[in-house]
């Protein structure tokens, strides 16, 4: 089998998946908080690796998303030993076919970049990908398949947990649809302020993109959440949670 292993490392949550070659046949997140040794991440894949009937001699290729360097360089390492293969790491000298039209185009994330890549290739342009992480991040691309650039705010846990953090008497609570946008209590009234603000804050956000554009760019919703709160705005025209991994699969195929 030539099999191709992908990696995205947020600041929050590792994602690995395998790729056969187009299809995405298993994939698992794991924690980024606790930086693990080669070791430790070498002992896990295999465990993910046998739970998905996968031989690690089935890999023929391997590529890597970051944010958290220290942790690239681990992954990598644990991937030249287990699978004999020097893993491509998204960045300078890439081959991504994405024209990046920012000021400065090195400040844009591995991570935005394969999800521009993704939703071009699969779904066209123009299209606004809006990525459920530890910050939540709006990409914008063109018809021509150019990235214009984004929005970039704070992630909905870290708002919830701040809320939690910095008000001594409210608790932490579950995101969630509450009965009605009228609280009754401190839990619910927590729950309505959350949901709403942040179902109200994308809906208008997307919309003031499209203002920009002069045109409905296709609203897209990815990330550890998008299929928690993407069903609840009405305005994304796809969910797609593997988008990142997709475009890390696009973009090994253009550079192997």
């Amino acid at each position: 089998m030539n099999l191709v292993f992908v990696v995205d490392i947020g600041n929050t949550n590792i994602v690995l998946g395998i790729f056969l070659p187009d299809k995405l046949v298993a994939s698992w997140r794991l924690s980024t908080h606790t930086i693990k040794t080669v070791d430790e991440y070498e002992i896990m894949t295999r465990s993910f690796l046998s739970l998905a009937k996968v031989n690690p001699s089935g890999i023929k290729g391997a590529i890597i998303a970051s944010v958290v360097p220290n942790a690239t360089q681990i992954l990598q390492a644990m991937i030249r030993r287990l699978f004999g293969t020097e893993p491509l790491v998204v960045g300078a000298g890439i081959k991504t076919g994405i024209p990046i039209k920012t000021d400065n185009p090195r400040e844009v994330g591995a991570d935005r970049i394969a999800n521009t890549v993704a939703a071009y290739e699969l779904y066209g342009g123009p299209a606004i990908v809006v990525d459920f992480g530890t910050a939540t991040t709006f990409d914008v691309i063109s018809s021509q398949g150019e990235y214009l650039g984004g929005q970039i705010s704070p992630g909905i846990n870290i708002s919830m947990e701040a809320l939690f953090q910095k008000a001594a008497k409210l608790p932490r609570v579950a995101l969630k649809k509450p009965a009605s946008a009228i609280g009754k209590n401190t839990v619910t009234s927590m729950q309505a302020g959350i949901y709403y603000s942040v179902i109200g804050g994308i809906q208008f956000a997307i919309q003031a993109i499209r203002d920009d554009l002069g045109c409905s760019a296709k609203a897209i919703a990815t990330g550890g959440l998008a299929e928690v709160v993407g069903p609840h705005v009405k305005i994304f025209d796809v969910i797609n949670g593997d988008l990142t991994l997709e475009g890390l699969r696009i973009i090994y195929n253009r550079n192997k």
